[in-house]
């Protein structure tokens, strides 16, 4: 077999590959299955208005998905997708029939409809259960990029590297196809000091330390998933969750001041450290001590005057899960949003959960002492890889908290990315309710760029980070360590990009990588939509 033979095979094994390992799990689970809508036909309270019963809108891609269909008695019913018929006789043949049906002959992307006509006899109905999209590989020419611009970013990182930055790796998502992961550079450079001989290259699989993207991809999808569940309320009060929140006026904070960044808090409190800036009463190297020390976290300003981004924030509000669900954050997270998602590199603590160091993208050289400069009880001195860099999270929180701590790769970001785009769910797993993500990112009433819990592009204020050309419905976050999101629901789609910029020299009081424009965000971003915009 030639060259040009065997990459032809190759292509179509991994596109069967991936048609089964998509398809497999909606059989294997289709005793609990979640879907996008309504799933009952006929409806039990109808609308007087006959043309607009049995019907509904649900996302889809053109050439893909799948309905399951249970039927209650039914003998015979018309099912349309886009107003084309399609034939349901064998699920109809058995009165407790079930079956999953492949729809992709007649979905588009975006909106599809679907309808239900002329169910018999009367007292039957039917279940349709709709998927919600998952995602695929894709040509980037088929969803309306330019190979040549994405060519030439990609000469442009490299050029980059070749000047001094780490590494990275890119991510590009759209209409439900990853048209781009792409790594650069490298996940180790220096032991300590000391440059190595021999660079660990970076590769698309690289596990990066996410930093404040936890904020994201771990408290802000616990916390819509708790909300649609009915166990938390966002306009509740904190101390409704917390009952040791009290004094100081504490007692008024609401969730949502913590999640929109205006409850009154400083932008940290440094617990790692006998000298911060508090006293010696609020340092500690002990989670639990770390968390009674939040319940008395002092304000900086009268709660709903000012927006300040704040970890104490977050660190609050992953304190609220674990009390709402009596599990530690890494365990909530991970056994009730990760594995239904199936995503295994998504993780706090890896290193003690079967992880080795040379999966990971290194961080500071030097641990946490910035090139020697700084010193605290029990600081890291040695290459940061696959612990978390955040002081806060690691130091005082054992290396699990709301707003620093979680690692993942791009591909398991992809996921949670089109969770997002989907509205809620991914394949026939349901995380939260669509009108509750939209609840979360509509502006918040002090900032067009915040929202509950949400960096949005809303205007060209946050062009750093979203770019120039993000419509104002994107939203994302960033993490001090390199890393970038950028989730944009006009385009259908998402820009992942992580980077380990601070491994890095420390001289003049910043690191080297911070120089960089990839590790800037806002230029890369700028040029992955002009690759899609100016593809003319």
């Amino acid at each position: 077999m030639d060259k040009k033979s065997s990459m032809r095979f190759l292509s179509v094994s991994l596109l069967f590959i991936l048609l089964f390992t998509n398809f497999m799990p909606l059989m294997a689970n289709a005793d609990a299955m979640v879907s996008q809508g309504n799933t009952r036909f006929p409806e039990e309270e109808p609308t007087s208005r006959i043309f607009a019963r049995d019907r509904q809108v649900f996302k889809g891609y053109e050439g893909k998905g799948h309905i399951l269909i249970e039927n209650y008695g039914v003998e015979s019913a018309e099912v349309y997708i886009n107003g084309n018929e399609i034939k349901v006789d064998e699920v109809l043949k058995e009165k407790h029939g079930k079956r999953i049906f492949d729809i992709g002959e007649y979905t588009v992307n975006g909106d599809n409809t679907i309808k239900v006509l002329n169910v018999e006899p009367e007292g039957t109905y039917l279940d349709i259960h709709l998927f919600y999209p998952k995602i695929g590989i894709g040509n980037p020419e088929d969803v309306g990029f330019s190979n040549k611009k994405l060519a030439e970013i990609d000469d442009f990182i490299n050029k980059e590297v070749e000047e001094g930055f780490p590494g990275a790796v890119l991510l590009v998502l759209k209409d439900g196809k990853i048209v781009k992961n792409t790594a650069y550079g490298y996940k180790l450079k220096y032991d300590g000091e000391k440059l190595l001989d021999e660079f660990q290259p970076m590769d698309p699989d690289t596990i990066f330390d996410l930093a404040s993207n936890t904020k994201m991809y771990a408290t802000n999808i616990a916390i819509q998933k708790l909300v649609s569940e009915g166990k938390l309320d966002v306009n509740k009060k904190v101390i409704d969750y917390i009952p040791g929140f009290t004094g100081d006026t504490r007692e008024n904070i609401k969730v949502k001041d913590l999640l929109n960044h205006t409850a009154g808090f400083a932008a940290s409190i440094k617990f790692y450290m006998p000298d911060n800036p508090l006293g010696e009463e609020f340092f500690s190297h002990d989670r639990e001590k770390t968390l009674e020390l939040l319940e008395k976290a002092p304000l900086e300003y009268e709660t709903g005057t000012k927006t300040i981004y704040s970890d104490t924030d977050y660190m609050l509000l992953g304190y609220i899960i674990e009390n709402i669900t009596g599990q530690r954050l890494d365990e909530y997270v991970e056994e009730n949003i990760y594995k239904p998602l199936g995503l295994k590199n998504t993780k706090f603590l890896p290193l003690e959960k079967g992880f080795t160091k040379d999966e990971f993208a290194a961080t500071e050289t030097l641990g946490n002492t910035r090139g020697g400069e700084r010193d605290f009880p029990n600081i890291r001195k040695h290459t940061l890889q696959g612990e978390a860099h955040d002081e806060k999270a690691f130091y005082s929180m054992g290396g699990v908290s709301g707003h620093a701590g979680l690692f993942s790769t791009t591909k398991d970001l992809a996921v949670l990315c089109q969770t997002i785009l989907n509205h809620g769910g991914y394949g026939n797993t349901k995380l939260f309710d669509g009108n509750v993500l939209d609840q979360f990112t509509k502006p918040s009433d002090n900032s067009i760029t915040f929202g509950l819990g949400w960096d949005r592009a809303g205007n060209m204020d946050k062009v750093w980070q979203f770019g120039p050309y993000a419509s104002n419905l994107a939203v994302g976050h960033t993490g001090w360590t390199g890393t970038l999101t950028v989730i944009d629901p006009k385009h259908d789609m998402a820009i992942v990009l992580l980077t380990n910029k601070k491994h890095s020299k420390f001289e003049d009081g910043k690191f080297e990588g911070d120089d960089f424009q990839t590790g800037l965000y806002g230029s890369i971003v700028s040029l992955v939509y002009e690759a899609l915009l100016e593809n003319n």
